[in-house]
């Protein structure tokens, strides 16, 4: 069984990576000069004649790879396309700045930075002078403003959009895409396509491409704020609407990427399985010296008491340490709740027997096979991965704290040997003790909410991991320290980077 998962699983991956790098044939994927410090990536066919340029921008804790999908999709239509990395984001090494508060303030620099790259890719030999934009989520009132300046602006697209600056007349051609499950931003898209008519219906065309008065809203079905980006009906829309703008046609099948980079993670993660199977078994006789669990009222007391204590401990305490959003009390937090979790389980004997020598060589395997396997996989095809040398502090501040809670939670459910029940709520007490925490100072801390989707896909993805490396070696404690080590880069990875002075105003 070992032996034909392994290789179902690596045959899965090949044939995901395949379909994945066949969406790249016959482009020239390059880094776009006369950005400045914007890092930013040029995308076009090998082979054409000159066309409209594209620049695409991403959202809030975003990346270009994250908006890779609309990136391919135009370029094999024929554009010149150009995406980037906000500052603060991706391997993007400037900080984010300015006043938050104010259109002129940090909004005014991402604009001047989305013009710039679009003032680079207009000076590209295959440019024809015609240029739109496509944004999604914070990106979309960025382009839709920087639609209204210089340079001239013919089509912009605008996903998950709220943005104060559209009216009835501006900017021109605009086609806003929301998620069927997106809530509020679904009525927000029909809003600005009802601006020019009050009787706008989803999918309705209103206007003239050719005049640049037109308007369109589109709801993608089954999809929320990010998978629209990998939507079908997200991606035909766009390019369709980019070529009613410019007088052109593209009539290839739009490429299943979603499913495919789903099937690619799924299969990575498979590959776990066996590759744990191939760790050191521990011998009977070490089995007979861990200690029994815990009764249930133990249990309870070290599951709950660190979810209650922590939140409430570190509520008084304004902490900013750290060049990037709650990061900083994001680690003291993973810290604490470890700290006190192992207190617990130290009192009544929870950790004898978990740290031989050879857990340093198991927990360094697990956190290798996250940064380096799983973690390249997700660098090239969803979001950026490895970071910039700016983001090794927080990285290693994360490390503090993620590593003692993981550690923690590891022998709190046995390596994966702990019932279901007892490791959903092991799990959900740590979630609900991230929400006391935004109820205690949401102001401060409601960036916290963000994480919690990242924080459940670990739990669901390296947690099962770390189940089959804790059930094949008895030591659930060097599961826990490698994940350790991988949630921190995770998430180490994943914050904007602001400037300190402005991190003083929020």
């Amino acid at each position: 069984m070992r032996i034909v998962t392994l290789l179902s699983a690596l045959f899965l991956m090949a044939m995901s990576i395949w379909q994945l790098e066949s969406e790249r044939a016959g482009l020239a994927i390059t880094p776009l000069a006369g950005t400045g410090t914007t890092p930013a990536t040029l995308y076009l066919r090998e082979s054409g004649g000159p066309a409209p340029v594209v620049v695409i921008a991403h959202g809030f804790a975003g990346s270009r790879q994250l908006m890779e999908p609309f990136a391919l999709v135009l370029a094999q239509a024929g554009y010149v396309v150009a995406s980037f990395d906000f500052e603060g984001h991706g391997r993007n090494p400037r900080p984010m700045s300015g006043d938050v508060s104010t259109i002129e303030g940090t909004t005014r620099l991402l604009m001047n930075e989305a013009g710039r790259v679009a003032t680079a890719a207009l000076a590209h030999p295959r440019a024809d002078g015609r240029l739109a934009y496509l944004g999604h989520s914070m990106a979309s009132d960025i382009v839709v403003r920087q639609a209204l300046e210089d340079p001239p602006t013919d089509a912009v697209v605008a996903i998950s959009m709220f943005s104060e600056a559209v009216s009835a007349t501006d900017p021109r051609n605009l086609l806003v895409i929301a998620g069927a499950w997106e809530g509020r931003l679904t009525e927000e898209a029909l809003k600005a396509a009802q601006l020019t008519d009050p009787n706008a219906q989803p999918g309705q065309i209103l206007g003239d491409p050719a005049e640049g008065s037109a308007r369109r809203a589109v709801i993608a079905p089954g999809v929320e704020h990010v998978s629209v980006l990998y939507s079908l009906t997200a991606l035909e829309a766009a390019r369709d609407w980019l070529d009613a703008s410019f007088g052109r046609e593209s009539a290839a099948p739009i490429p299943w990427r979603g499913g495919w980079i789903m099937l690619l993670l799924l299969s990575t993660v498979a590959l776990g399985w066996p590759l744990a199977r191939m760790l050191p078994a521990y011998p009977p006789a070490y089995r007979s010296a861990l200690p029994p669990a815990l009764d249930r009222r133990r249990f309870f007391v070290v599951a709950l008491v660190p979810a209650l204590a922590t939140p409430l401990i570190l509520a008084p305490f304004d902490i900013r340490l750290l060049p990037v959003l709650v990061a900083d009390y994001l680690a003291l937090h993973l810290g604490l709740y470890g700290a006190i979790t192992l207190a617990l389980l130290a009192r009544w004997g929870q950790l004898r027997g978990q740290f031989p020598m050879r857990s340093v060589g198991i927990a360094l395997a697990v956190a290798s096979f996250g940064i380096l396997v799983l973690g390249g996989v997700l660098d090239r095809y969803v979001a950026s991965f490895y970071p910039h040398g700016g983001r090794v502090s927080v990285i290693a501040a994360l490390t503090l704290g993620a590593v003692p809670f993981l550690l923690a939670d590891g022998i709190l459910t046995q390596g994966g040997r702990a019932g279901f029940g007892r490791v959903i709520l092991v799990r959900t007490a740590f979630l609900a003790s991230l929400g006391l925490a935004v109820a205690l100072n949401f102001e401060a801390l409601f960036f916290l909410l963000i994480i919690l989707p990242v924080i459940v896909l670990f739990f669901l993805l390296f947690g099962t991991m770390s189940g089959w490396v804790g059930r094949r070696t008895g030591l659930p404690a060097a599961g826990g320290m490698g994940l350790g080590l991988v949630l921190a880069w995770a998430l180490g990875v994943s914050f904007p980077m602001f400037d300190p002075s402005m991190l003083t105003g929020l």
